[in-house]
């Protein structure tokens, strides 16, 4: 650096050809070792989420809750738990350590959209069931 002052501002200054002649630093910042970034397993905020995300789907009006009802939102968050954590048990036991995650977060994801749609349908199936035994049986058969 040159012990040239700026009078203007009154701070050292570099010449240009000064910048030109020194090789670039590497920042100390980077290492030299390749990035890894792997998405499986997810972390404990990203399962929580996930939780919480199915706990307002089975728990609120929805497009499924249209069709198949909502549940009491207790229950839901006992059961968006336990899909959660079959999902994930399912998933983990399908990992290889040669898989980037990708694969695996999206069976993850299908086991969990594959279990809430066979508990919500087990529950409807189940709430009809009840319906016909208290009204005395099969509406249907009520035609004659």
């Amino acid at each position: 650096m040159s012990d040239q002052i700026d009078e203007d501002f009154k701070t050292p200054t570099t010449t240009m050809a000064e910048t030109d002649d020194k090789p670039p630093q590497p920042s100390p910042s980077i290492s030299k070792s390749p990035v890894t970034f792997a998405i499986w397993p997810p972390s404990q905020r990203t399962r929580d989420a996930v939780t919480k995300r199915l706990l307002e789907t089975l728990s609120s009006p929805s497009v499924l809750s249209k069709r198949y009802g909502t549940l009491p939102e207790e229950e839901a968050q006992v059961i968006a738990a336990k899909i959660e954590g079959e999902a994930f048990a399912t998933a983990s036991a399908a990992a290889s350590p040669d898989d980037d995650g990708i694969e695996i977060l999206q069976g993850y994801s299908k086991e969990i959209s594959k279990r809430m749609l066979e508990t919500v349908k087990a529950r409807s199936a189940e709430s009809q069931a009840s319906n016909e035994v208290e009204s005395g049986g099969d509406a249907s058969a009520d035609t004659n």
